[in-house]
């Protein structure tokens, strides 16, 4: 008996846009996200297990449909992107003008800070604690 198939981590993130090309711009331009002109994809390579950001780690989680979390977007989803530098993301979100919740948690899993897309979607930004997840 061969043993049951699991999943090694997220593959890729899917979601719908009224004009993809332009979010997906939006996000190169304001992110780093690897997109490139004219494409609504793109990929990342994986920082090595124990680099100076310590492990990549990749939470992928169930909510209850009731869930507030994600307000005030009205969409069923909300993406996580792990970031070095929380602070001085935000602050540059808020300098081209991007809606950021005030709000930021330092807690033991690490610096999380929200925003909005130009779509209305929320977004969570993830500096793990020194030493990584």
């Amino acid at each position: 008996m061969s043993a049951r198939p699991v999943v090694a981590g997220i593959g890729g993130i899917f979601f719908k846009a009224q004009d993809p090309k332009a979010l997906a711009l939006w996000y190169r331009d304001h992110l780093g996200i690897p997109v490139d002109e004219g494409a609504t994809y793109g990929t990342f390579a994986t920082p090595a297990a124990g680099d100076a950001a310590g492990p990549l780690q990749t939470v992928w989680s169930t909510m209850p449909a009731s869930t507030k979390y994600f307000e005030p977007s009205s969409a069923t989803f909300m993406v996580n992107y792990r970031v070095a530098d929380l602070d001085a993301l935000l602050a540059s979100l808020r300098g081209a003008g991007v809606t950021v919740d005030d709000k930021v948690e330092d807690t033991e899993f690490g610096k999380f800070g929200w925003a909005i897309d130009p779509e209305g979607n929320r977004f969570e930004l993830w500096q793990p604690p020194a030493g990584g997840m």
